[in-house]
């Protein structure tokens, strides 16, 4: 099926293009009252795994907000849940394990799961919402990077810090690349079959990379993303987010990926510098600023974009859309990239 809207593609295959493409992390969801009404009626897991209900939740910012690309409403935990381990999302609360993995005992009670078995609802989801999006703009898929499906398997709740995962890292060392091992197989066969269903582009979320050193960083995490982005990048476009890890840039940049996120943490300029010229760069609004004033968001826009350049960018904001943002703000940004002339 040809696009309407390739401008994401365009971008990610480093081409010229008119604007850049926006899209927002997070876009999917907690700020859009017609998602708070269905959140009301299902849970969290219900929602991601009826495909019709996940297709619908994809599709409200592409229609309400006029995002140039759509990412399936689903959840990075879906894939320690195929593994074997319980996992809760409470409401306002985040997301809560409740048996945790401790040591090498507690692998016994994972398994490498037949995603089709077990995430067949996310494949199903993708093909709906293909069906559905009709070629208006490109569908992403996702997964988050090995490590930070760690953090929350060892932690097993979310952490500012996750002490205990970067623990169990460095006192057991030999189990936690057991377990990042396995996460990342399970990770690549679940990346492969959202591909197969449908997706245009894949992101891998490595959400809490910015919690390691530079040193640490490589040794449990980006040893084990370069296995993903590997086996991906000669089947579809990757973009790598690994928030506030900006000192591996150049790094990231050298595994293949066709773009990579970046927070609002660093410059464009630093951005660039450390990624090189031959990489897309995607972000790197920060989602507080979405509740300035709209004139005010605007003209940041602007700014941002000028300082990326319209080519090998992507427009999006340095983390995920906050529950407050109003809406008219999140349409705000988007019409400003889409208005924007050099």
């Amino acid at each position: 099926m040809e696009l309407k809207n390739d401008l994401l593609l365009k971008a990610l295959r480093q081409e010229k293009v008119e604007r850049p493409p926006v899209w927002m992390m997070r876009q999917a969801g907690r700020y859009l009252p017609d998602y708070i009404r269905l959140r009301e009626k299902y849970s969290f897991f219900e929602r991601c795994q009826t495909p019709e209900l996940a297709t619908e939740i994809t599709i409200q910012p592409v229609e309400q907000v006029g995002v140039d690309a759509a990412i399936i409403f689903s959840d990075i935990l879906v894939v320690p849940q195929a593994m074997g381990l319980e996992v809760e999302l409470l409401e306002g609360k985040g997301p809560f394990l409740p048996d945790p993995i401790k040591n090498i005992n507690d692998l016994k009670r994972l398994r490498k799961p037949d995603v089709n078995e077990s995430l067949g609802y996310v494949f199903d989801a993708l093909k709906l919402t293909k069906k559905t999006l009709d070629g208006r703009v490109p569908l992403i898929g996702f997964a988050g990077a090995p490590w930070t499906l760690l953090c929350y398997m060892v932690q097993g709740k979310g952490s500012k810090t996750f002490d205990e995962a970067r623990a169990f890292c460095f006192t057991q060392p030999e189990t936690a690349h057991q377990l990042l091992q396995m996460i990342t197989d399970t990770t690549i066969e679940y990346l492969r079959g959202q591909v197969r269903a449908g997706a245009d582009a894949v992101q891998v979320f490595d959400s809490w990379g910015g919690l390691l050193s530079p040193v640490d960083f490589e040794e449990f995490s980006l040893r084990y993303i370069r296995q993903i982005i590997s086996a991906l990048k000669d089947v579809v476009p990757t973009i790598l987010f690994a928030k506030g890890a900006w000192f591996a840039l150049d790094s990231m940049s050298a595994t293949g990926a066709n773009a990579l996120g970046i927070d609002w943490c660093v410059t464009a300029q630093q951005a660039r510098k450390f990624a090189g010229n031959e990489i897309t760069l995607q972000g790197n609004f920060d989602p507080a600023r979405l509740l300035a004033p709209v004139p005010e968001i605007r003209k940041e826009v602007k700014k941002m974009i000028s300082s990326f350049g319209v080519d090998r960018y992507i427009a999006n904001l340095g983390h995920g859309i906050l529950p407050n943002v109003p809406v008219d703000h999140a349409r705000a940004f988007v019409d400003a990239v889409k208005e924007y002339k050099i």
